[in-house]
């Protein structure tokens, strides 16, 4: 696709991180509507419909199959089949680079659905899929479960267990900086959850189609154990102190703050630009229980919203009647 086309615009204006556009986007978001004339603000709701619609176009009509994720393309590639015999303690683990790729992937999002893992690192290879997990399960390396006893509400993920999560740290396998998770710390979330690969994979394609590279993956988790910690360890008896220690940290982590809160993403981009300069992007899944009063604040935080296709013509709307000046983009 060219530099020219509309797509491109809209990924270049979605992920570039600037003062100035931060700046633009706190204006227009949160109830800044206000301010700006009704021509304006039909103009630009009409702007992001317009976004909306050739994200949702380019969803429908491409097949998101990225073999592997850009940070890892230092593996062996797929087709190699053989397997490595890796040595871990009292332990010996037989494993494909394929398997090596895809405990990274579920340890970096800490809970990844079967049907996702399929579509995007296996390319819609089911079989070699299936044969992998068989092989990792065995090993005791990753589990499957299901998310709900409810069958139709239930879905298959995957997670690492203890013993996966060592096994990536012991032998290197990830970045230092990038966190890895085992199990599942809330169940009830784990649909939640395990749509932000899925959430991941569409916004970091769109960052490597604009000449980007991705770097790291922090989850909510991650941002939040890291400004509690700071705090934590400046914690005082004066309220007001405690207060401005909490935005001066914040902003050491590059979180936005909005009528005093921290907002946190539910997943952050680092990435290299064009420039070789770090960038990064928050992305937000909204759900269709999302009231306007907290698209507003995610809006205000200059997260990059997204949602799933049954929740977003709701969001959408609700967007449209309080004049929210963000683009919510279908999954």
């Amino acid at each position: 696709m060219s530099r020219g086309s509309d797509f491109d615009s809209f990924e270049m204006d979605d992920f570039r991180e600037s003062d100035s556009y931060s700046r633009d986007r706190d204006i227009r978001a949160g109830g800044g509507a206000g301010s700006l004339s009704n021509t304006s603000v039909r103009l630009q709701l009409q702007r992001l419909r317009e976004k909306e619609t050739i994200s949702d176009r380019r969803g429908s009509r491409v097949q998101l199959s990225r073999t592997g994720s850009a940070d890892h393309r230092d593996l062996p590639p797929r087709s190699d089949r053989q397997r490595t015999t890796y040595s871990d303690r009292d332990r010996t683990y037989s494993l494909r680079p394929s398997e090596i790729r895809t405990l990274t992937e579920v340890g970096r999002f800490r809970v990844v659905a079967v049907e996702n893992l399929a579509d995007f690192s296996y390319a819609g290879d089911r079989p070699g899929m299936d044969s992998d997990l068989r092989n990792l399960a065995r090993q005791g390396l990753l589990q499957r479960r299901g998310t709900s006893a409810l069958k139709k509400e239930s879905q298959h993920v995957l997670t690492l267990t203890k013993q996966g999560q060592r096994f990536l740290r012991r032998h290197g396998l990830v970045p230092e900086d990038q966190t890895i998770y085992s199990g599942l710390v809330k169940p009830k979330e784990a649909n939640h959850d395990a749509s932000l690969y899925r959430l991941y994979q569409k916004a970091a394609g769109e960052i490597e189609r604009s000449g980007g590279k991705v770097l790291r993956v922090q989850l909510d988790y991650e941002l939040k154990e890291k400004l509690y910690r700071k705090l934590g360890k400046a914690q005082t008896q004066d309220d007001g102190r405690n207060q401005r220690s909490k935005v001066a940290f914040a902003r050491e982590l590059h979180l936005p703050v909005v009528n005093g809160k921290v907002a946190f993403p539910d997943v952050r981009i680092e990435y290299a630009n064009q420039e070789m300069e770090i960038s990064r992007v928050d992305l937000e899944l909204a759900t269709g229980h999302y009231h306007a009063e907290h698209l507003t604040e995610k809006a205000h935080a200059g997260f990059q919203i997204y949602a799933r296709s049954e929740d977003a013509p709701g969001l959408r709307r609700v967007r449209d009647e309080r004049e929210i000046m963000t683009a919510i983009l279908s999954l």
